[in-house]
């Protein structure tokens, strides 16, 4: 049985260098079209939302994994967001982490940061809270009143096991489980869904 933790969102940052990644290479079936070139009511792409949260969390470099409609959300999104192409997005979730995992593993981050695209109203301090967790050996996972969500944050010393267990239309989850992962309560902050349905 896990314990949900408050952690500080000030605990441990500046750190461990910590990346982030942006899921946002899915086709978005259920949703009518690919959720990278989503927007808020506002008028926000979601996938911008999404790096200036990542941003605001401190993460540097920022990634975001692309496939469905590549060039389109490319477009969208800030200059200091680097694109990961993910040409086999076809093949699930899966692809898009284990491209995001290979481009981080270029740079000098020990940790990293990972949200969906489809979570516009996660607030900053989600991400201020799991990130402030980060080291080489993390392996944390918000959770919502029992039930996991994003963020979550790998440290460097799982990307290798965890590119080699990833499958089809599933993320990091049951490598998280397998693996006990800390999971830090935020559910006092938002409801953690994702939305899947215009």
């Amino acid at each position: 049985m896990f314990r949900a933790r408050y952690a500080d969102p000030i605990m441990g940052l500046g750190r461990t260098s910590t990346a982030g990644l942006v899921l946002a290479a899915g086709a978005g079936t259920r949703f009518g079209g690919p959720k990278g070139l989503a927007r808020s009511a506002d008028g926000t792409p979601w996938v911008v939302a999404a790096v200036r949260l990542l941003q605001a969390a401190g993460c540097a470099p920022i990634l975001v994994a692309v496939g469905a409609s590549a060039a389109e959300v490319t477009a969208l999104l800030p200059d200091e967001a680097r694109p990961v192409p993910v040409p086999d997005w076809a093949s699930g979730m899966s692809a898009a982490v284990r491209r995001g995992i290979a481009a981080a593993s270029a740079t000098p981050a020990q940790a990293l940061l990972i949200v969906t695209v489809d979570t516009p109203d996660m607030p900053d301090a989600a991400a201020l809270r799991i990130r402030a967790r980060a080291s080489a050996s993390a392996l944390v996972q918000a959770d919502y009143d029992g039930r996991p969500g994003h963020p979550v944050l790998i440290g460097r010393d799982h990307w290798a096991d965890l590119s080699g267990d990833l499958r089809g239309d599933r993320g990091a989850g049951p490598y998280l489980r397998a693996h006990g992962a800390e999971r830090v309560d935020c559910g006092d902050l938002w409801s953690g869904a994702d939305i899947d349905r215009r």
